[in-house]
């Protein structure tokens, strides 16, 4: 369920970008936000029966993230800090996931994880006002295909990843 998961999220990212860029509607990318969130904790459970509990984890923590995002964008919450929060949690979980991938060997996992860390990072300063909506939106952007896009297919494919 990795690489259905990893389709879905990319569709949320992307919208997520664009609002960021002043395109699109708030509450339209709130839901997608939610239901990529819903979603993403549904392949976690999948993960955690077929492909073992490690994988389900980190997918876990970030459905949670993108449905308090989307609850966020649809209710209008003034304070997103408590957003940001939970982001910063799911930064930590990223960066546990990335040293343990590293020290098993699996080197595009451990850069994977490395690059959701980041991203996570960057949406918890932002939510602090302390990152540009911009810099935020390029960097999801330019992430898709790296940490979603290539290894979805490639996996898909059944091929193995770049190293």
């Amino acid at each position: 369920m990795v690489v259905p998961g990893l389709i879905i999220i990319s569709l949320m990212w992307f919208t997520v970008a664009l609002l960021n860029l002043g395109y699109g509607e708030v509450k339209s990318t709130g839901f997608i936000c939610t239901t990529v969130g819903i979603l993403t904790i549904a392949c976690g459970f999948a993960d955690g029966v077929m492909g073992g509990p490690l994988g389900g984890g980190l997918l876990f923590a970030h459905g949670l993230l993108y449905i308090s995002i989307g609850h966020a964008l649809l209710t209008g919450i003034e304070n997103i800090k408590s957003v940001g929060n939970i982001s910063l949690v799911v930064a930590f979980i990223s960066t546990i996931y990335a040293t343990v991938h590293f020290i098993n060997g699996d080197s595009y996992l451990s850069f994977m994880a490395v690059g959701y860390a980041v991203l996570t990072y960057m949406v918890w300063a932002n939510f602090y006002g302390k990152l540009s909506n911009k810099v935020v939106a390029w960097s999801l952007i330019i992430w898709i295909p790296i940490g979603l896009w290539i290894p979805a297919f490639l996996l898909g494919l059944g091929k193995v990843l770049p190293f």
